[in-house]
């Protein structure tokens, strides 16, 4: 991210005035209840920017802020509005007969999810400038991939940590820089005209996109949520295979080559085999150690399923409209098209 985020409302201008100045006591208006807390623009972009600070950091912004307790007494009434708005759009999945059984309680809420696919739309019909804005869209957390769920590491032991470390090891390119999941993303966004440098595209994201790289953040930073988190990671893992080769299909499909589809071509590979992983030794494993974070689990990948769901759905909408799924279209020609792809 080159450059600080444009404000989109009272709360997400106040945050940014303060952090492009010098550390002090942060004088913020009280943050009210908005409608829809879940998309609300000023709303998410402000907690992403709190978030942000515990991640690579803001441009222009002084390490220090990240604990300044200020600003962090007003991301914590942020997150209240968000959690309660969570709590109310997500009631809990009913409890698996046993530890033994969640890996077939996480696909009963994979399979509630009514949510329209988007890897299905995009494998079948999207054009080019459509897929260019999915690619913006996943960037929020693809450039950052892992990192959010990694915070779950001191807070396990034993075999669920050992599992979430086998996982995670794979994410972060088994120690090739060149693998990094984040990395094979950034690739693809650059042999696809797409500016691929950390947060370029902030701006241009609506907050329902926010919104899911946000619960990722409210989950991690938080260890009361690291059952959540768990969950969240592991139906992640689970469900993740399909919809990259499908999203590999639709970019083959319009003409791109090995350098686009490299990302999506190892997440068919790797969430295959880290599907058992997750389900089984990281889920049920750490509800087997830990039973009252059972719920928990179960919760988080609900709020996965949510929040992308609501998140597709507004994708799916504008383009049916004939519109930009984006809060600011991509500027006309951006990207690399058919016929300058490779074969």
């Amino acid at each position: 991210m080159l450059v600080l985020p444009q404000p989109r409302g009272e709360i997400s201008e106040a945050i940014l005035a303060a952090l492009a100045r010098s550390v002090h006591p942060l004088a913020a208006p009280s943050p009210a209840v908005p409608i829809d807390p879940l998309s609300d623009e000023d709303l998410q972009l402000a907690l992403y920017c709190c978030y942000e600070l515990h991640y690579r950091g803001l441009p222009g912004v002084a390490d220090e802020w990240e604990w300044e307790p200020s600003l962090l007494a007003l991301r914590r009434d942020l997150e209240a509005c968000f959690e309660a708005a969570l709590t109310a759009a997500v009631p809990r999945p009913p409890p698996p007969g046993g530890p033994d059984q969640m890996d077939l309680a996480l696909r009963a809420v994979a399979d509630a999810d009514d949510a329209p696919s988007v890897a299905r739309y995009v494998e079948r019909h999207a054009t080019v400038e459509q897929l260019l804005e999915l690619v913006a869209h996943r960037s929020a957390y693809q450039l950052k991939e892992a990192d959010p769920h990694s915070w779950a590491l001191p807070r396990l032991h034993g075999p669920p940590k050992a599992a979430i470390v086998q996982i995670q090891t794979d994410e972060y390119g088994n120690g090739d820089p060149a693998r990094i999941h984040a990395q094979l993303f950034a690739d693809a966004m650059d042999e696809l005209g797409l500016d691929a440098r950390y947060g370029a595209y902030v701006d241009h994201l609506p907050g329902s996109t926010l919104a899911t790289v946000n619960l990722m953040s409210l989950l991690g930073l938080h260890r009361r949520w690291r059952g959540a988190l768990v969950g969240h990671l592991a139906l992640f893992e689970m469900e993740s295979s399909v919809p990259n080769r499908r999203y590999a299909s639709g970019l083959r499909r319009l003409g791109y080559g090995e350098r686009a589809t490299a990302f999506f071509d190892e997440h068919v590979t790797a969430d295959a085999v880290h599907e058992s992983i997750a389900a089984v030794d990281l889920a049920g494993g750490l509800a087997r150690q830990q039973p009252a974070l059972t719920g928990d689990i179960l919760w988080g990948a609900a709020t996965l399923v949510a929040l992308d769901g609501r998140a597709a759905r507004q994708m799916l909408e504008a383009w049916e409209d004939g519109a930009s799924s984006l809060r600011i279209a991509l500027p006309a020609g951006r990207g690399a098209t058919p016929s300058s792809a490779p074969s």
